[in-house]
């Protein structure tokens, strides 16, 4: 069984919990006003989504005792384009409590970065605040992303959609997805490669798509080597957490995009 199977297994649990519980997240900020899409499409340097990401399977802890709020902040300040809140508690020690203080502190999109597989769970990231959900082709079939899919568009957020591999990209093309978030990281090794970005970003061919490289980008010449590919943005976790200097570091991540 691999991590993925390992933590749907305990998303099934989850959302059964919440089921019963209802719902009690309220957030005070309009949060509609957020459009990742938008922001990042009229960039002329490649946009950072920074993540706020406590642990993770591979990795164990990464940082365990920051304020999720004050990261953020740290991120906005630093000129990221979103923030990513990890929300997963078993794996990854994160909670919906973090991306709803998050929400109260800054002014940009924000990704609730958790393991979607029931409308439920996005009622409760809109509720928190979310502008943008997470929806991961390996982890459903095609007719429930499209489900989820809608449901997200009917309650007006927008939707990153990640894909492994060229299957995974049938999917997004038949779902319709406009940000799809190409996960450089092997669930099943965890093995990062960015060859992964390079072999199916081009076969995204619709401009209007935003495409997103994930995991494993940690310096100059990696962002460039994702832009290049047709990234226009970019999903930084664990260098970012690890980080001594975050302006610095995002700066140096926030290359020219290349004119197409």
């Amino acid at each position: 069984m691999t991590i993925l199977d390992q933590i749907l297994e305990k998303k099934i649990e989850e959302v059964q919990t919440l089921k019963l519980a209802g719902l009690n997240y309220k957030s005070s900020l309009p949060k509609n006003e957020f459009s990742l899409y938008d922001s990042f499409k009229h960039s002329d340097a490649l946009s950072v989504i920074a993540e706020v990401k406590r642990a993770s399977p591979s990795k164990g802890d990464i940082n365990i005792g920051m304020e999720p709020s004050e990261q953020a902040k740290t991120y906005e300040l630093s000129g990221a384009g979103a923030v990513s809140v990890l929300t997963d508690q078993p794996f990854f020690k994160g909670s919906m409590d973090d991306l709803a203080a998050v929400r109260q502190t800054i002014d940009l999109p924000i990704l609730n970065k958790d393991f979607i597989i029931d409308e439920i769970q996005i009622d409760r990231a809109h509720q928190a605040g979310a502008n943008v959900i997470l929806l991961i082709a390996k982890a459903l079939d095609r007719e429930r992303l499209k489900e989820l899919y809608q449901y997200a568009q009917s309650q007006n957020l927008e939707v990153l959609f990640e894909v492994h591999n060229e299957e995974d990209l049938e999917d997004a093309f038949e779902v319709g997805a406009k940000i799809i978030g190409i996960n450089n990281r092997d669930l099943k090794t965890f093995q990062v490669n960015l060859e992964t970005t390079e072999r199916l970003a081009k076969q995204i061919t619709n401009p209007d798509t935003l495409i997103i490289s994930e995991s494993g980008i940690k310096t100059r010449e990696e962002a460039k080597r994702v832009a290049k590919a047709g990234a226009e943005g970019i999903l930084v976790g664990e260098s970012l957490m690890l980080s001594g200097d975050v302006t610095q570091t995002l700066s140096e991540l926030k290359i020219e995009v290349p004119s197409v």
